[in-house]
């Protein structure tokens, strides 16, 4: 039993390192110009061409013409060197080949969906208040903690100022990360956190909604009016901060995300109606341009059922996997904005809907007890005795 458990909290550890690389490469803003006090720009160096103490130094003035304070500057950046395990797990990420399906078995089972339902009565006051202010309704808060961090249970435990240090060095994507770098500084020298607090994953995502630090910047909220946005510990501020994420990037409220369906036998008019897009993520590319649901119902889509659609005044694309094929409303490209990869925003989605639902889950029996045999008693037996005559002859001697 035990061997389970700890079987079941390594493909969840897993499944979250790989959720964490996920975030860091989804859509990032790009580094703004970096002026300096009479407004020219400041020059950076390319971290190849130096060392990392040089590299670093030019971080450190970089941040002060930012407006980051001397103190904060100080602190955050002293005594940091590259850390090589992280430059390892960047540059050799694994690649697990699972069917959508197989994906959600694994991320989403018995226990996951039976633990939502339990934080969602937990913690019903104050997502109440956060589906009141940001329209976001509550089991679709959960959903996102859930996969996100595993309720809050795997938010990260790597100090964050290494971690984006050793990433913004790295020629492979430094400048998206040195960007991340000052943001996080950012946030230090504002007082939302102490530095030893300031902890995340090994890709820089950070406390319990796994923001990277420009989303924090953006999306993170003090929810319950402490004067700091704590998304590591305060779960008023992790619920608001997930809350006004989906809400400001477009959360309609009264809608769900979309629905399984069942195609025509010549999907040829599905494509020349309604083809794929050309621009967005790689998430977004692989779905169709939307459509209303009556032009799909024409179309010849219908329900998993076979029934028809629903007569609703919402517009939907055609996602096809290797699991089936789904039509998706602007929620669910709502949930691509959170992490730009199908996997994830149907696992919420999934979630989301298991969490909300009433649906009876199964009760873990416990393992039946094995009766001694017959056999096994009289061989016990025989081998007391055994044991006993020995011990006889022991003592004549």
């Amino acid at each position: 039993m035990k061997a389970m458990t700890n079987a079941r909290t390594l493909i969840l550890v897993v499944g979250l390192v790989l959720g964490s690389a996920l975030k860091a490469t989804a859509q990032l803003p790009e580094p703004a110009p970096v002026l300096s006090g009479d407004g020219s720009p400041v020059t950076t160096t390319s971290p190849v061409a130096v060392p990392f103490a040089a590299w670093l130094q030019g971080v450190r003035e970089e941040a002060l013409a930012r407006g980051i304070s001397a103190p904060t500057v100080a602190t955050a950046l002293a005594d940091i060197t590259p850390v090589e395990q992280i430059l390892n797990r960047d540059r050799t990420q694994a690649e697990f080949k699972e069917t959508l399906d197989e994906y959600i078995a694994r991320r989403i089972g018995v226990p996951t969906i039976r633990l939502g339902r339990q934080m969602r009565d937990t913690h019903r006051p104050v997502l109440e208040k956060v589906a009141s202010t940001y329209k976001v309704p509550p089991h679709v808060l959960i959903a996102v903690w859930g996969i996100e961090s595993n309720f809050g249970r795997f938010s990260g435990v790597r100090p964050l100022m290494p971690t984006l240090a050793t990433l913004a060095y790295d020629d492979r994507r430094g400048a998206m990360f040195r960007s991340q770098l000052f943001d996080a500084l950012a946030i230090l020298d504002a007082g939302h956190i102490d530095l030893p607090r300031l902890k995340g994953s090994w890709a820089g995502a950070m406390g319990q909604p796994q923001f990277m630090p420009s989303s924090y910047l953006k999306y993170a909220v003090d929810f319950d009016g402490d004067g700091r946005r704590d998304i590591w510990s305060s779960q008023p501020d992790v619920f608001g901060s997930i809350g006004n994420y989906l809400a400001t990037n477009g959360w309609t409220p009264g809608q769900t995300w979309g629905r399984a369906v069942t195609l025509p036998k010549d999907t040829a008019a599905l494509a020349q109606e309604a083809p794929l897009r050309t621009t967005g993520c790689r998430a977004t590319k692989e779905l169709s341009d939307p459509r209303p649901l009556a032009r799909w119902q024409a179309l010849g889509v219908r329900t998993t059922e076979g029934a028809a659609l629903p007569q609703a005044d919402i517009m939907a694309s055609l996602l096809r996997t290797d699991s089936g094929a789904y039509l998706v409303y602007p929620n669910y490209e709502v949930l691509l904005s959170y992490n730009c990869a199908h996997a994830y925003a149907m696992a919420v989605a999934r979630l989301s809907d298991r969490v909300v639902d009433t649906d009876p889950l199964p009760v873990a029996k416990a393992p039946a007890k094995r009766s001694k045999s017959k056999s096994t008693t009289k061989s016990k037996a025989s081998s007391k005795k055994k044991k006993t005559t020995t011990t006889s002859v022991k003592k004549k001697h």
